[in-house]
Formats: structure tokens, sequence, C-alpha cells
């Protein structure tokens, strides 16, 4: 696994206090994805090193791996994910139970870009590229729905599949892939639904036509949290990390920082 994580990332350790109460107790090893997660980390870790904790971040380009890390041991919390996928991949992984979530941090809306198009009037016989994921699925198909491209049967909300669509009458040529994909081939189609992460590893931020709103079915459900072993949610440097995180200082940070592409969820009420 240590080659594993070797190859798919990268490692940042950030140098923290010394500590007598042993560097397992006092080093917290983050697995997240680059952005916005890690820059999050980054930000509260002097605060974190503070209070005597060292952390070790690690980059993460995929949606496996920091699962499969953390449920071998090789990180204390991981950072990247919303709960539906994390049940989900502990549910096709076989390891029910082994990992769960601790606390929400943010919400990233899933938004309509194009570098072909600055709005939504060529629609006919467009190329859309949605994420392939169970969860993220729906809610592109949600999105898609609300600005009016397809239209779905009643009430299937966010569990809704391609199946699912009742009519379609600019004839859209949906195109599952995965959902980092989507935007890395934004050139390629006309549209892509994207996740607010990975616009903002693409750099295409700037290309958004419509995202989920706010107080949408999808915001209360797919806010990003931080995962751990399930045997380990009560560790104090767990609750440290939330604490840290759970400010209005890091909700600041993130609404300067990425400009309603992230939404943060704390300080927690």
């Amino acid at each position: 696994m240590k080659k594993i994580l070797a190859s798919l990332s990268l490692v940042l350790l950030l140098a923290g206090c010394g500590s007598s109460e042993g560097s397992d107790e006092k080093t917290i090893r983050i697995g997240a994805s680059t952005t916005p997660h890690a820059e999050i980390i980054k930000f509260v870790t002097p605060e974190l090193e503070k209070q005597g904790y060292k952390v070790e971040l690690t980059e993460f380009v995929d949606y496996n791996t920091p699962n499969v890390a953390l449920a071998e041991n090789d990180l204390d919390v991981n950072y990247f994910q919303h709960k539906p996928y994390l049940e989900q991949w502990l549910k096709d992984a076989k390891k029910e139970g082994a990992l769960t979530s601790v606390f929400a941090i943010h919400f990233e809306p899933l938004g309509i870009y194009s570098r072909k198009h600055s709005d939504l009037n060529n629609l006919q016989n467009a190329k859309i590229a949605i994420p392939n994921d169970a969860t993220n699925s729906g809610r592109a198909l949600q999105l898609l729905a609300a600005n009016n491209i397809i239209k779905l049967k009643e009430g299937v909300g966010i569990q809704a599949t391609i199946n699912d669509i009742e009519a379609n009458p600019n004839n859209v040529e949906l195109i599952p892939m995965q959902a980092e994909s989507c935007a890395k081939n934004i050139q390629d189609v006309d549209y892509a639904v994207v996740n607010g992460n990975n616009a903002l590893n693409a750099n295409i931020q700037d290309q958004v036509i419509a995202i989920e709103d706010k107080n949408s079915e999808a915001a209360q459900t797919y806010a990003n949290v931080i995962a751990v072993a399930t045997t380990n949610k009560d560790q104090e440097k767990i609750k440290a990390l939330i604490n840290v995180l759970n400010t209005q200082a890091v909700a600041d940070f993130m609404n300067e920082k990425f400009k309603g592409i992230v939404v943060p969820l704390v300080p927690a009420q």
C-alpha cells in the first residue's frame, strides 16, 4: 500500500511540535483531494501545530485510493468525499462499518460548464458529459432537469438514472464518464456537469453557466465530510482536527478563496 500511495499522491510533511505523548497520538495522517480539501487542511495546520500536533498530508487525484488507504490504516483521516459516496464505496468493497463520517465541512455544487458556449442556447444535439458514479449521476440529471434540458419522471429525486429521463426535447447526448474526466475532457463536448473540486483542479471555475442551489436536496445530502476508521472516531486528535475546522475563520477562507464553488457548512450550529 505504501508503494501505491507514493505513486498516486504527493506527500507533504508539515512540521509540527514535539510531544511526550508519542508520535502516533500527536501525528494526524490526512489524505485529501488537492483542491479544495488539501488547501483547507493547509489553512488549519498552523493551529494544529500550536496544539502540539504534526500533520502529514497526502494529496490524492483519484476517488478510490483515499478510502483504501484509510481502511488499511495508512491514514488517520481522509477528506475528499460526501457520505453517500463513502457508503457506496464501503458496500462495493464489502467493508460496511469499517469507515465512518464524523463531520461535514463544505458542499461543492455541481455545475454545468462549457468552453464552447457561454449559455444554454446551443442545446440541439449537444453532447453533455455527466459523472458516471451512482451518487453524482443522479445529481447531474437533476441539475439538467432544473435547467429544462431534460425532463425526469416525477418523484425520482437525486436517485435518478438515465432510464428515468421522460423527455429529451433537444436530443442531447449524455456521455457518462468518471467525475474527474468530465472536467478534463470538457473541450471534447458541448457541456459538462462538473463537481466543484474538479472544476477548480481544471481551472474552469469561470466557465460555469448554471449551478446547484445551496438550499437544494443535493446540498443537504452531499456535504463533503471527514472520514475515519470507525474504531478511531473518538480519538483526541480527530476531535482536535474537527475543532479547528469548525470555525468562522475556515468559512471565511473558503468564501474568499473559492468564490462560491465551495460552500462552507462551518461553523456548525
